[in-house]
Order: structure tokens, then C-alpha cells, then sequence
């Protein structure tokens, strides 16, 4: 049985970031919002999540077919006004922040990724509309899609094109002020179902005599029915769903091999500009890519409750004991614990950040938070998926041979949670993006601002209390690891970057931890201050969970460093034919 952990989100909004959490919002609606939300997850979600699993989406001539339940619980989800979610009020919405709006997005990444993921694009093509629609376009679609009443997608993927979008082939013919789409398209998530009225496909695409590459892209609104004025449904439009894949996990989400224009072209409207659709497309992307770097904590989270349920009920050993009380299962327990709420803290932190962009009164301030959250993306991203992955295999671990078997339901976390460290940009390319478009630009100002913003705050901190002095001066020195790492990185960036590559994701790893132990440095302070209080298990808890990321997790900071300072000549002087 899945428990929201609402006590441990309002933590973090509450109690360690503070600041702009609650711009838009206020707190007791926002205490609200995270209570249904944490019931909704419990109650509607969590229950479809192995049975979903277990049917998967089913593809048919007439279209997909969503796992069953799904339907259901979608109309439930629009019913509660979920979609609605920091969306424009214009539109419909209710804008409550992108702290909150993530903390609520756990929620339904830890019941059930395979149905999240359909409002999660929504989401993202929800962002891209509301920035470069015109104000014809947004008056004609963003109702329905604030509404959750349809469906979008991100349309970027071809068979030839995988991470390198400047092959796409798929072509938009002009017709009169409309567009002809005509392409094939795979690895589409929730690219066909029929749980919402419509969906709005965002295509890249490329009109006819453009540029070669991603110069030549445009961006594309395709609706599967088509759309008159008045926002009135009429027919079908030249839009197909020919496969759906066969797939490791999510299976209850479909992955969509996507045909446009078989009948003589999809009716589709430019959006913005012409050549512009990578740009436009990277704001669905980057809205994207938060949501999915907090999907390697929120399934490690579940990964770690059924952990814990099962060490407490397995008898084993002399006496018939049950395993929590062996030191290593308790070990495990403690850094799947410990290593969540580190993730959880960097996600919500990144999403302040954004939020700080917005409502911070001083325009400079607005842009260095612009700058950091942004920064912070890959990070997220790639540390939190790849660390997720980590900790949820650990949960099989703590399982045993029982983990491998699939009536636990402890291998499907694992298998759900390995995409994220793919989609919406490999590691890889996450640490390249953090690399080449973050530190890059500005010669990693930003990120050296952040070291001395986190230097300057661990050296004020103190406390009596033994943990949270541990805590800072652990978290003060590796710091001073990525200090050192990032001054190195820069370098063999400027004088040779396939060097600065090589290590690029040790180093984007190195980021995660290293911010992540300053905030649970900060957490240690703030648990400490209340330990005595009220509250006191919580507290106390908390103080326990820092003291095991400190003495158990954080000293891989040091050889990720070391890693990045020395290890980039073992892969730039290999020879590719000896691999």
C-alpha cells in the first residue's frame, strides 16, 4: 500500500526552501491541494498500477486501447480539476507555482508513472502554447488542454533521428495559411488513446525547401480530429497510430509509432515562427525534463515503503527476526530513505528557483534565479534518474531472491523507473547540456555563485547539536571537491572539449550529490532546532536519514572528483577499434 508522503513534501516546501514556494498560492490552499492530491494518489492511482502492468495499453485498427481502469481514473482526474494545475487562469487554470505543482507530481509518478506521464505532456504542450501560441491558437486550444478534456504530445522522434533532430524528414507542405504534415514519427508517449476527447500533436517538422538541420525546423499544432473556429470537434485528421512498442516497463503507458499524412497530408497550423520549432520545442523539453528527473525519486520512494514493509515482515535468521533488524537491511533501508529525500530536496529547489524567476521583485534577482533553475535542470534530470535507478534496484535487494520474482511487485519499479534516465534526453546528453549550454556560456558563473552561496551558508551555520555540525562540515568540504572539479571541467572545456565530455557525467553526478548534502545540511540544522518539540520522531528521523546520506552516501563526492580532474585521458586516448 503506497502513503503519500505529504509530512516529508511540506518539509521541504515548508521548512528547508521556504521563499517563493507560495507565490501564487496560499499556504492553506496549498496544504490542501497536497492532502487530495496525496489521496487521489492513494486511492485512484495506486490500485491500477500492477494491473495496468500487467494488461499494458492494448493497440487496435480503430486506435489504442488504454490499461484497463485508466479511462476511469482519467475522467476522475479532470473531474478534480488536476490538469488545471499551475496552468494560466485565463485559460482555466490555477496557477499555484512549479514547487507545489512538482511536489503534486510525485505523487503521481510514486502510484502510477504509466498514467502520469499522459498529463505530463499535456502539461508540456500546455507551456509551449502559452509562450509562442498566438492569441488565436491559444483561444482555440488551451481550454481543452488546461482542462485535461484533450490530450497533447511532443512529437520529436523519428526511426532515423533519434537524439540528433537535425535528420528529422518529416515535411509540412504550405496550404494556403495551413500546412500539410506528412511523416513517420515513433517513440511516442501516449501518442493514441482514447481516455480524453482529442489530442493535440506538437510536430517537428520541416517545410518544404527549409534548411538542412535543426535550423530548418518548424513547430507544428496537428490535431488527431480535426478543429473549426468555434472549437468545435469535426473529422478525423490525417493522423495514425501504426504500433505501439513492446516495452521493459511503463507498460501501461503506449509508446506510439506515429504516421502523419498517409491520405494525402495531416492539416496542421505553424506555431511562431518558421525555422524556430527546436526553440519552441526546448520549453516543452525543459518543462519535461523536471517532471521527469523527480520520477527517479518518486519511484524510489515507492521502491523504499514496499522495502520497508517487507524487512519488517520477513522472519528470518536465528530466533525468526525480522530483517530490519539486520545490519545491512537496515543499512539499505536507511540509504534508500536517506538518498530520497536528498533527491526530493534538489527537485523542489530547482522548481523554487524557477519560481523565484518569476515573482522575486528585483529584476536581478529574477535573472540570476532564472539562470540557476535553469542550470539546475540537467542536474535534476540526470542525477536524480540515474541515482533513482540506484536506489530502487536496492529495494529488490532488501527483497532478496523474493525482489526478483514478480508477485512482490518490486521488479516493476525498477523496470518502470529505467526510462527516465532516457527520455526527454539521455544522461548523456543531460550532462552535455549542463556542460555546453549552463557553465559553458558564462564560464560557469553561475555555478560558481552557487558554491559560494553554499560556502557562505555552511559557514555561518552552526548548532549544538552533533549531527548538523557533522553535517556542515562534511557538506563544507565537498564543496570544496566541486569547486575544484568545476574550475577543472572549464578548463579542458576551453582548450579541449572531448576531454571536458569524457567526464561530463561524473561531474553533472558530482553536482547532485554535492548540492543535495548542502540542503541535507540544511534539513540537519532545521531538524535539530525542533528535535525536542512536537514533532520529535519526525525530527529525529530526519536527523538519522542526514547523518547516513553524510557518513554513506556524500564521500562519493570525493571520487567523482578525482574522476573528473584526472580520468577524461582513459577515454580521449583510447582507441575506439581495441573497445
Amino acid at each position: 500500500m503506497y502513503h503519500a508522503p505529504i509530512r516529508e513534501l511540506e518539509f521541504v516546501l515548508n521548512e528547508l526552501i521556504g521563499g517563493d514556494v507560495y507565490a501564487n498560492c496560499p499556504a492553506d490552499v496549498a496544504a490542501a491541494i497536497l492532502a487530495e492530491a496525496g489521496r487521489f494518489a492513494e486511492q485512484v492511482l495506486e490500485p491500477l498500477n500492477q494491473s495496468g502492468d500487467r494488461e499494458g495499453a492494448r493497440w487496435t485498427a480503430a486506435g489504442v486501447i488504454a490499461a484497463p481502469g485508466f479511462k476511469e481514473a482519467y475522467r476522475e482526474f479532470i473531474a478534480a480539476g488536476w490538469p488545471q494545475l499551475n496552468t494560466q487562469e485565463q485559460f482555466g487554470g490555477q496557477p499555484i507555482g512549479r514547487a507545489l505543482a512538482a511536489a503534486v507530481e510525485e505523487l503521481w509518478a510514486s502510484a502510477n508513472l504509466s498514467f502520469k506521464l499522459c498529463p505530463m505532456l499535456t502539461h508540456s504542450a500546455v507551456e509551449a502554447l502559452q509562450l509562442c501560441g498566438t492569441p488565436e491558437q491559444q483561444a482555440l486550444y488551451l481550454p481543452k488542454l488546461v482542462s485535461g478534456e484533450w490530450s497533447g504530445t511532443m512529437v520529436l522522434t523519428e526511426p532515423q533521428a533519434g537524439s540528433d533532430l537535425g535528420q528529422v524528414r518529416t515535411r509540412a507542405v504550405p496550404e494556403g495559411d495551413r500546412f500539410r504534415v506528412m511523416g513517420q514519427k515513433i517513440f511516442i508517449t501516449w501518442g493514441d488513446h482514447q481516455m480524453s476527447d482529442n489530442i493535440i500533436h506538437l510536430v517537428l517538422a520541416r517545410i518544404e525547401g527549409a534548411p538542412a538541420g535543426v535550423k530548418g525546423l518548424s513547430l507544428f499544432i496537428v490535431p488527431k480530429i480535426l478543429v473549426n473556429a468555434e472549437g468545435k470537434l469535426g473529422e478525423p485528421n490525417d493522423v495514425q497510430c501504426t504500433s505501439i512498442e513492446e516495452k521493459l516497463g511503463i507498460h501501461a503507458s503506449p509508446t506510439c509509432a506515429m504516421s502523419y499524412g498517409e491520405r494525402g497530408g495531416a492539416l496542421a497550423e505553424l506555431i511562431g515562427k518558421p525555422g524556430h520549432g527546436l526553440e519552441y520545442m526546448f520549453i516543452m523539453m525543459n518543462a519535461a525534463r523536471l517532471s521527469v528527473g523527480l520520477e527517479g525519486h518518486a519511484l524510489a520512494e515507492r521502491a523504499f515503503q514496499r522495502a520497508l514493509e517487507w524487512a519488517h515482515n520477513r522472519m528470518q535468521g536465528r530466533g525468526g527476526s525480522a530483517i530490519i533488524q539486520h545490519p545491512d537491511v537496515k543499512r539499505m533501508l536507511l540509504v534508500m530513505k536517506c538518498s530520497v529525500q536528498a533527491m526530493r530536496a534538489l527537485a523542489l529547489f530547482a522548481a523554487q528557483e524557477l519560481d523565484s524567476a518569476e515573482h522575486r521583485p528585483d529584476a536581478g534577482e529574477r535573472a540570476r534565479a532564472k539562470r540557476r533553475g535553469e542550470m539546475l535542470i540537467p542536474i535534476v534530470k540526470g542525477w536524480c534518474t540515474e541515482y533513482g535507478q540506484e536506489i530502487v534496484s536496492l529495494g529488490i535487494q532488501v527483497h532478496g531472491g523474493m525482489g526478483f520474482i514478480e508477485e512482490t511487485g518490486a521488479a516493476q519499479y525498477l523496470r518502470d523507473v529505467r526510462i527516465s534516465a532516457i527520455y526527454e534526453g539521455t544522461t548523456g546528453i543531460q550532462a552535455n547540456d549542463l556542460l555546453g549550454r549552463k557553465l559553458g556560456p558564462d564560464q560557469g558563473a553561475s555555478m560558481m555563485a552557487l558554491i559560494d552561496t553554499m560556502t557562505g551558508e555552511l559557514k555561518r551555520q552552526s548548532s549544538a547539536h552533533p549531527v548538523p555540525r557533522l553535517a556542515t562540515a562534511a557538506s563544507l568540504e565537498s564543496v570544496g571537491w566541486l569547486r575544484e572539479a568545476t574550475a577543472s571541467i572549464l578548463k579542458a572545456y576551453a582548450a579541449e572539449r572531448d576531454s571536458a565530455l569524457a567526464v561530463s557525467v561524473p561531474y553533472m553526478k558530482l553536482c547532485g550529490l554535492v548540492i543535495a548534502g548542502w540542503l541535507m545540511a540544511r534539513a540537519a540544522t532545521v531538524a535539530a532546532a525542533a528535535a525536542d518539540g512536537a514533532e520529535a520522531a519526525f525530527y529525529r528521523a530526519k536527523l538519522d536519514s542526514v547523518r547516513c546520506y553524510i557518513e554513506q552516501v556524500l564521500p562519493q563526492a570525493q571520487a567523482l572528483s578525482r574522476i573528473v580532474c584526472g580520468g577524461a585521458g582513459s577515454v580521449t586516448q583510447s582507441d575506439t577499434a581495441l573497445i
